[in-house]
């Protein structure tokens, strides 16, 4: 296949077509499987606390599910990926949302809700016993630390995102977009704009939840609220766009999720994923649009559709790298966190579990689509290799917000500048959210950790501000010392490796209920060859050489703690063949 060659709207029609099939029929075999009863109570109806067993609205629910799991890996990982060539991308992206990521979130999800809310850690505890769950925990906690890392590290350089004015066909005398001036050339200010919305975001995000929760008002008047709100934010960011250096944003993001980590969910989770969840939706449609109206106009993706020379140079070789790469938008181990750690805590029915597991993870595979389309139209190949793999830095952000730029100007003609604005909009909420609810899983994690290791817990360690910070603290330091594309392939790597162990240990919660579990454990199986092969080749080729300590000593750490979970998970299944057969 040569460059140039696929119209684009083939691409999205055919990748669209396998997703939804993929929802509609797998998915209900799956429910089938699972034996789904909606007149079985959840645990957010006999739990309820108000605080994290929170009886929430389908719609409430599945945007907080799914904003809080698409984040910025979905667009940032294929704006890496796609250095292999568009054509193996797309592909591991459909396979793998269907028959990978899918079933691997909506597994977790009915599990959790038939065990009472509990963790993915807690539900491995009760078939590997407490030596299971204390490796899971430990695993999980160096996992979570490498996302948020990564996603705190990128989000300070995407926020003082610029570009200059004549890449986004705008003259010096312009007055649509703040400027500054470096090394004589005029740079239009893009990432202050977000930085300005997710502020006001922010800030307005309690008086919704107060609106939602405590008075009762009607989901479409909380959605014309939130839809206003992401209106007069965007605007106001135009005229007073906040600029800041990027370490002073990782301590501003570090200091507001110790603080959203430890407040009740309805007072900033649930009500700014809310919100934040009406740009995402409304950014989908926009590209959807324009890949519609392009593809009729003719377009062709730019894109090489393979370039694995490229690929293994920066990245290294096709499998496994790019299946760690590409992690979210296929399986992403951190939504099994999500998917049993707030999410299983507020449906209200089985049936639920499908619309938010299965259902989230295909969006998120279908958004993963269109940031592969975007990119092969909207931005030039030589300005891809600039911005993500130039030696001034690596800003996939950027260059997502670019082609977004681009691919709404041929399309639709939108200016440029308003496109890019709306691609890194599209983008930043959603990474903030990421971030608040990943430490908040941090804290829980932390407090089912101090639960195994003492008899009596010291006061402190009970305190979820405390537990908070220790997350916060963590997250910055790691950020703080090492660079973006450093921590996202070893992010990449264990991410996926937790995904493989959650299926591990769904597959075996699945076995000793008596259901069938090969749909779990095939994938389950391949991931832990992939990302223990790819961790391995990190090792090696990357940290030791490169004498990174603090990542030498987390990528042994993954590879020894999911050594011993494997085969702890080994033993229960054992254990369980042998009870059954003794029956």
């Amino acid at each position: 296949m040569s460059d140039g060659d696929m119209n684009i709207l083939i691409l999205l029609l055919v990748g669209f077509g396998a997703l939804g099939l993929g929802y509609r029929w797998y998915g209900r075999y799956l429910s089938r499987q699972f034996g789904q009863d909606d007149s079985r109570p959840t645990p957010a109806v006999v739990q309820t606390d108000d605080v994290d067993y929170v009886p929430t609205r389908p719609h409430i629910l599945f945007a907080h599910h799914f904003s809080t799991i698409a984040g910025a890996g979905p667009i940032v990982g294929p704006t890496i990926g796609i250095l292999y060539g568009y054509v193996p991308v797309w592909l591991w992206v459909v396979l793998g949302a269907v028959f990978f990521g899918a079933v691997h979130d909506y597994a977790v999800l009915f599990a959790s809700l038939r065990e009472k809310g509990k963790s993915i850690g807690e539900i491995a505890g009760t078939t590997m016993g407490r030596s299971g769950r204390l490796l899971f925990l430990l695993f999980t906690l160096v996992m979570i630390f490498l996302v948020t890392s990564a996603f705190l590290s990128m989000t300070a350089i995407s926020l003082t995102s610029m570009w200059p004015l004549s890449h986004l066909s705008l003259d010096p005398g312009q007055t649509m977009l703040k400027t500054v001036t470096v090394d004589s050339q005029p740079m239009g200010i893009i990432g202050g704009i977000a930085s300005t919305s997710v502020i006001i975001i922010t800030m307005m995000a309690p008086l919704l939840g107060f609106m939602i929760y405590r008075k009762g008002i009607k989901v479409i008047f909380g959605y014309i609220v939130a839809a206003a709100v992401c209106l007069v934010s965007i605007v106001v960011g135009f005229y007073h766009p906040v600029t800041l250096p990027p370490t002073v944003w990782m301590i501003i993001i570090s200091f507001y999720v110790l603080l959203a980590a430890g407040l009740p969910v309805w007072i900033i989770l649930q009500p700014r994923d809310f919100i934040n969840v009406q740009i995402l939706y409304g950014g989908m449609l926009l590209l959807v649009l324009s890949v519609v109206v392009g593809g009729l106009s003719g377009m062709t993706v730019s894109f090489p559709a393979f370039s694995f020379g490229a690929g293994v140079e920066h990245l290294g070789l096709v499998w496994p790298m790019l299946m760690i790469t590409v992690a979210c938008g296929a399986i992403s181990g951190f939504h099994s966190l999500v998917a049993s750690g707030t999410s299983s805590k507020q449906a209200t029915r089985e049936s639920v579990a499908r619309t938010v597991g299965y259902g989230g993870m295909i969006l998120e595979g279908a958004l993963a689509l269109l940031v592969i389309l975007t990119l092969g139209v909207g931005l030039s190949y030589g300005d891809y290799l600039k911005i993500v793999w130039g030696e001034s830095g690596s800003n996939p952000v950027l260059a997502f917000a670019l082609a977004t730029g681009g691919i709404i100007n041929r399309s639709l003609g939108i200016p440029i500048a308003i496109g890019a604005v709306a691609g890194i909009l599209l983008i930043e909420g959603f990474v903030v959210t990421t971030l608040d609810s990943a430490v908040r899983l941090n804290r829980y994690l932390f407090e089912e950790l101090w639960d195994l290791l003492y008899r009596r817990v010291p006061p402190i360690m009970k305190k979820k501000w405390f537990n908070s910070a220790l997350s916060a603290i963590i997250m910055f330091l790691l950020a703080y010392f090492n660079a973006f594309l450093l921590i996202w392939p070893l992010f990449g790597s264990a991410n996926q490796l937790m995904a493989a162990l959650a299926l591990i240990s769904v597959s075996i919660w699945l076995y000793h209920h008596g259901r069938r579990s090969w749909y779990a454990l095939i994938p389950a199986v391949i991931m832990v060859v992939t990302t223990s092969t790819s961790l391995i080749m990190l090792l090696v080729q990357i940290y030791l050489p490169a004498g990174k300590i603090v990542l030498i000593v987390a990528d042994l750490l993954l590879l020894g703690l999911s050594l011993g979970v494997v085969v702890l998970s080994l033993k229960a299944a054992w254990k369980q063949r042998l009870a059954s057969k003794a029956f």
